[in-house]
């Protein structure tokens, strides 16, 4: 097999401190934060002249990384609306599993967030939700029951 591990998701925002924010909120670590540009970014992305910032995120198991990126140049287009449904092909979530699910939106709420549909059951194991956070991205969180 030569597929090792899943390393990171990238995520494209327009606000880069508002992003980590927000996922610092979650319980996401900030890992650091770096200026990137060069003729080599420019070769893997098939733009020219980039300038970004990126935050890398990791969970507090270390198993999983969000890379957010706030292009400078060129500006990022947007590719759909913020506010785009749930079925809207394409990647849609990022799904966190969580202890006190609504705690955790009642504290991403104060970052903005809102729910996109309601906080529900899933028989008598999970409680579920979908999150909107900064640039339109939607989170799912579960908490599982004891």
């Amino acid at each position: 097999m030569t597929l090792r591990r899943m390393d990171h998701v990238g995520i494209v925002v327009d606000d880069l401190a508002a992003a980590i924010a927000f996922f610092v909120e979650l319980g996401l670590e900030l890992e650091g934060e770096a200026p990137v540009e060069g003729r080599w970014v420019d070769r893997v992305v098939g733009l020219d002249g980039v300038r970004v910032d990126i935050a890398m995120m990791r969970t507090p198991d270390g198993h999983g990384r969000l890379e957010l990126t706030k292009f400078h140049r060129p500006t990022a287009a947007s590719a759909e609306p913020k506010d785009a449904p749930a079925n809207t092909l394409g990647i849609r979530r990022i799904m966190f599993t969580v202890e006190d699910i609504e705690g955790v939106v009642a504290r991403l709420r104060a970052h903005g967030s809102e729910l996109v549909g309601e906080l529900a059951w899933y028989e008598d194991r999970y409680r579920l939700c979908y999150v909107r956070g900064p640039a339109g991205i939607i989170i799912a969180l579960a908490e599982q029951l004891r």
